[in-house]
């Protein structure tokens, strides 16, 4: 069945052209020209990935991503940012909110596909149905559920494969590079800097439950996943 991909863009012509790609691309394309149009929409159907300009009317992307990643129904839909601001910061707020992914303009009709298709990738990853637990947090791969003390986590799609590979892979460091290449595959166009926001984002979480010193840095090294005392936490 082909993914369904929501593109919330208020450029007609950006619309369109967006529109025009995908659809020669296999996939299925709705469309919202604001945040309150695109609510509407969710609220009737959940696409597979939703396609958020930076820079709506009334409410603005990074707002709408916001309420999406609070709302259980909606909190692991992916997320890919459109957007004309470049600077660095720019690129950290999108991906502090929630985004997968994070896409300047202008960009090429193929470049947009292979991101769209990479982050559906990682969505579904393929895991094993062997219960992980360590020092009390518990991830359920069938269920896709995270618990510690009897709460469950909330992690977003790409920080619960981010876990589950540290999990299986305990008292190993990688790298940036290696998480890369193991976690998100062969999506080239996602950045070193875009693993540090995902392991802030995951520690994050995981406070909740005072699990946070499981996932380490080693500094000058990477990250791990380990029940014993850290070397160094940052």
């Amino acid at each position: 069945m082909a993914a369904k991909i929501l593109v919330v863009e208020d450029e007609p012509a950006i619309q369109e052209l967006i529109a025009f790609n995908l659809k020669n691309a296999g996939f299925v394309v709705l469309r919202a020209e604001n945040a309150e149009q695109a609510m509407q929409m969710l609220n009737e159907m959940l696409p597979d990935l939703v396609l958020l300009d930076w820079m709506l009317p009334q409410m603005s992307g990074i707002e709408f991503a916001n309420i999406l990643r609070r709302e259980s129904r909606t909190k692991t839909i992916p997320i890919i940012m459109l957007t004309a601001r470049i600077e660095e910061n720019d690129k950290i707020q999108g991906l502090d909110v929630g985004a997968d992914d994070y896409i300047t303009k202008p960009f090429s009709p193929r470049e947009l596909v292979a991101r769209i298709k990479a982050v559906l990738r990682r969505r579904a990853p393929e895991l094993s149905e062997e219960i992980l637990e360590s020092d009390g947090l518990r991830l359920d791969p069938t269920t896709r559920r995270v618990m510690a003390q009897g709460c469950e986590i909330a992690l977003g799609p790409t920080e619960f494969r981010l876990l589950y590979f540290l999990m299986t892979h305990a008292d190993r460091v990688y790298t940036r590079g290696q998480l890369l290449d193991r976690v998100w595959g062969d999506h080239v166009f996602v950045e070193d800097r875009t693993v540090d926001v995902h392991i802030r984002r995951l520690r994050k979480a995981l406070e909740g439950v005072g699990k946070e010193k499981l996932l380490q840095t080693v500094r000058g090294s990477g990250y791990r996943f380990s029940a014993e005392s850290e070397e160094k936490l940052v």
